[in-house]
C-alpha cells in the first residue's frame, strides 16, 4: 500500500463521489470510503482500499469508521435524495445515533438549514482530528470556467434572461430556497426546491411548451466548498433538451460539471449553450 496518508471519503448520492474517488486514487493516496446507505454508488466498494456502509443519520458511526482507519483528512460529498427522508417509517429506517441527536437538537436547534447542519458535522469531525477538505480538491478539472463553454452560442433571445435570472438565483440560494431556476423573457417559470433540479426542469418544460427558456444554477453566496457544491452532468443536459431549454448558465469556478468534456460535447450535440458566469 502507498506510504502516503489515506484520504477518507464520506460518499452520498451521485456521480461526484466516484469522480473524487478516482482523483484520490490518481494522486496515489489510499482511499477509505464510508458509503451512506441507500445513497452511495456501490461501485465505490471496488475502488476503495477500505469500505464500510453507514447510515446517513449516524454521524458518530462515520467518525468511528474513519478513526479506525487513521483518517486525518476526508471529503464529504454527494447529494441526498431528500424525498427518501419523508417516506413512511423514516424514523425507524433513519434512526439517529446520540451524536446526531445532539447535533440536531442542541447544536443547530436555532438554524437547521442544510448548510448549518453540514458545518456542525464538519466541526464534530474536526474535534476528532479529521479535517474536511474542499470537495473540489481532487477534481479541479471538472469545475466550470467563465464564458461560453460550448461551441453552441448563447441565443440572442436569452441574453437578457441571463442577467435578469442570475441575480434572482443568487438571492434564492442565499435563502436556502434552491440553487436553480428557469426563466423566459424575464418571467420566472420555476424555482428549485426539495424536489431537486431534474423535477424543476420538468416543470419548466411543462409551463413553457414553446421552449427557448434558460436555466440558471448557482452556488450559495457564502458557499462552503466542502459541502454541497452545485453540479450538472449529462443527465441534466438530456433533461434540458427534453424540456426544450436553449441555454444553461452556471456559476463559474463554483460549479462542478460532471465528466466535463463529455457533458459539453453532449450539449453541443443537442444544441444547448452552456455559459459560466462569475458572481460580482
Amino acid at each position: 500500500m502507498s506510504q502516503l496518508e489515506p484520504v477518507g471519503l464520506i460518499a452520498a448520492n451521485g456521480r461526484l463521489p466516484v469522480l473524487i474517488a478516482e482523483g484520490i486514487k490518481a494522486a496515489g493516496r489510499p482511499l477509505v470510503v464510508v458509503g451512506l446507505r441507500d445513497q452511495a454508488d456501490p461501485i465505490l466498494q471496488t475502488m476503495a482500499d477500505r469500505f464500510d456502509w453507514a447510515s446517513i443519520s449516524r454521524v458518530g458511526s462515520w467518525i468511528r469508521l474513519l478513526r479506525k482507519h487513521h483518517i486525518r483528512q476526508a471529503v464529504l460529498v454527494g447529494g441526498v435524495r431528500k424525498a427518501d427522508l419523508y417516506t413512511p417509517w423514516r424514523v425507524v429506517r433513519y434512526l439517529p445515533d446520540f451524536r446526531t441527536v445532539w447535533l440536531y437538537y442542541v447544536r443547530v436547534r436555532h438554524d437547521r438549514r442544510p448548510g448549518a447542519m453540514l458545518t456542525a458535522i464538519g466541526d464534530e469531525l474536526s474535534k476528532e482530528g479529521i479535517t474536511l477538505m474542499s470537495s473540489v480538491e481532487y477534481c479541479p478539472e471538472h469545475l466550470a470556467h467563465e464564458g461560453l463553454m460550448t461551441r453552441t452560442p448563447l441565443p440572442r433571445s436569452a441574453q437578457g434572461d441571463v442577467e435578469f435570472g442570475f441575480g434572482i438565483a443568487r438571492a434564492s440560494a442565499s435563502l436556502d430556497i434552491g440553487q436553480s431556476l428557469a426563466v423566459k423573457e424575464r418571467d420566472i417559470l420555476a424555482v428549485e426546491a426539495i424536489e431537486g433540479t431534474d423535477a424543476m426542469i420538468l416543470r419548466a418544460g411543462q409551463f413553457c411548451r414553446k421552449g427557448g427558456w434558460t436555466m440558471i444554477k448557482v452556488a450559495r453566496p457564502k458557499q462552503d466548498m466542502r459541502f454541497d457544491v452545485p453540479c450538472i452532468g449529462p443527465e441534466t443536459i438530456r433533461n434540458l433538451k427534453a424540456a426544450r431549454c436553449c441555454c444553461l448558465v452556471v456559476e463559474a469556478e463554483r460549479t462542478i460539471i460532471l465528466d466535463k468534456p463529455q457533458t459539453l460535447a453532449l450539449a453541443d450535440e443537442l444544441g444547448i449553450a452552456i455559459v459560466g458566469k462569475k458572481a460580482t
